[in-house]
């Protein structure tokens, strides 16, 4: 046990040394790709570092499984070198036992990140948007999303049961994705199919409703929907949508905090969205700390040998290559699982599992005796 802590808080040191030391590097580099990128609208220095700071979090999140094999190197090495691992495996102790300790150790790190880190990535990223799109928006209170449209669609609700689809485009949107312009509402009947077309100059999302201002209402089921449409000044329509689920449907899973996620797939699928890249984001964050266990097996299976002169670099290149080899093999099967090609779950868990058990399967076969 005292071992095992021991080994813990070395890793611990290395990990802290390794985050604090990348977290600089991010933050200079953005805060240069800050003042290029808005060059012409004269932020500041301020501006910078405050967009920078905002933007950060994303990043460094990002790459947190490639500093754990970083600090997993930088551990196994400083053992190895100080001799300390040769007294270890002197004394009994097994590859495997000496391994599990900070294997464990990055695994609770990993828990930490996704509970604590994880949201704040998701509010940091929000508030870096809105950021940027004040700055280029020059203050102005519109955005456009897509090439030339806003794309929506909900489910018709009568009386909050659920009544059918109701597929909207709009122009524009304002910023905090409340308001539409130019809106066509096109209401579609489960059975019948589309049944009413209503068009609005302005909607505006209020709690469990649109309100629409300007309106014309087409009977799509009339002979002819041109000559018995209606003119109102205001209508509402029942909605599910909220601000929040609408920005966050036309952005990444990432967007969403990881206790919010559950609730919010299964919004987006009442809705009528498609919730697969949530669903493959939420396997791959809970399987996130498995990843970084997974690291520190795999930086342990090349470097914590006594090892010495040329024989070191080789063995650091081997450990970070197989490193970001399961880092890209990550991100392959979030591709695959975006696109449907294999199930969220296999898509989140078996890049860390495979990644593990080759490394503990190399700790084996190194084992003496």
């Amino acid at each position: 046990m005292i071992l095992a802590r021991y080994v813990s808080r070395r890793f611990v040191r290395s990990f802290l040394m390794v985050a604090g030391v990348f977290l600089l590097i991010l933050f200079l580099i953005d805060m240069i790709e800050m003042i290029r990128r808005f060059s012409a609208h004269d932020i500041g220095l301020g501006g910078a570092a405050r967009l920078a700071t905002l933007n950060i979090a994303s990043s460094f999140y990002s790459i947190l499984p490639l500093l754990t094999v970083l600090a997993g190197i930088a551990l196994f090495l400083g053992l190895a070198r100080s001799s300390e691992m040769v007294a270890i495996r002197a004394s009994g102790r097994s590859a495997l036992k000496v391994v599990t300790a900070p294997a464990l150790t990055a695994g609770m790190i990993g828990i930490i990140t996704v509970g604590l880190l994880n949201p704040l990535v998701a509010v940091t990223g929000a508030q870096f948007d809105d950021a940027v799109a004040e700055i280029e928006s020059d203050g102005q209170q519109t955005v456009s999303v897509g090439d030339s449209a806003v794309w929506l669609r909900q489910a018709d609700t009568v009386d909050g049961k659920p009544n059918g689809q109701i597929v909207i485009r709009a122009r524009r949107a304002s910023p905090d994705a409340t308001t539409l312009y130019d809106a066509t509402f096109m209401v579609f009947d489960e059975d019948s199919g589309p049944v009413r077309r209503i068009e609005a100059r302005q909607a505006r999302l209020q709690p469990g409703e649109w309100a629409l201002t300007q309106v014309r209402d087409f009977p799509l089921t009339a002979e002819n929907p041109e000559a018995e449409a209606q003119t109102q000044e205001t209508l509402t329509l029942e909605s599910e949508l909220t601000a929040q689920r609408i920005r966050d449907g036309f952005g990444r899973p990432e967007a969403v905090p990881i206790w919010q996620l559950p609730g919010f797939i299964a919004g987006l699928e009442r809705a009528g969205f498609s919730a697969e890249r949530h669903r493959v984001w939420l396997h791959m964050e809970l399987a996130r700390p498995f990843l970084m266990a997974a690291m520190v097996l795999i930086a342990a299976a090349f470097t914590m040998q006594h090892i010495r002169g040329r024989n070191t670099g080789i063995a650091v290149l081997l450990a970070f290559g197989a490193g970001i080899g399961l880092f890209f093999l990550r991100n392959l099967a979030q591709v695959l699982g975006d696109n449907g090609q294999v199930l969220p779950a296999i898509a989140g868990w078996t890049p860390p599992l495979i990644g593990g058990l080759l490394a503990v399967a190399m700790i084996l076969a190194r084992e003496d005796g």
